[in-house]
């Protein structure tokens, strides 16, 4: 049997609010309801399922792009003015081009740690 990961819950502030953030700046469709969950669908048939919570705690969530993909995030990402960084600490702002690709982390409205990638990590 193949494993492959379906879904995940991401626990958040305001599920409507950041579920919109992570589909309007990664350029997905807006997302659905499944009961509880306010729902972001990924190209690879994984979903994100955001669910209110009184207490989050501050996850990573790194996303496989395109380079065109890429330019057009860190659009998005500037014109909301989000910062981005090179690295998950904050230390160094922009992006990196550390594993034969670019790279740059942001922070979502709920205090995750997101992360978009061009090419997979060696």
């Amino acid at each position: 049997m193949a494993v492959e990961l379906n879904h995940t819950i991401v626990h958040a502030g305001d599920q409507d609010a950041e579920a919109a953030f992570v589909a309007d700046v990664l350029g997905l469709p807006a997302p659905t309801r499944y009961g509880p969950f306010t729902v972001v669908a990924v190209a690879n048939g994984v979903s994100l399922d955001f669910m209110t919570s009184g207490e989050t705690t501050a996850q990573h969530y790194a996303f496989l792009i395109s380079e065109r993909e890429f330019d057009e995030v860190a659009a998005r990402l500037a014109a909301g003015g989000v910062a981005t960084w090179a690295d998950p600490w904050h230390r160094r702002p922009g992006h990196n081009t550390d594993h034969g690709g670019r790279g740059m982390y942001f922070d979502s409205p709920s205090g995750h740690v997101l992360e978009v990638l061009t090419a997979p990590y060696a």
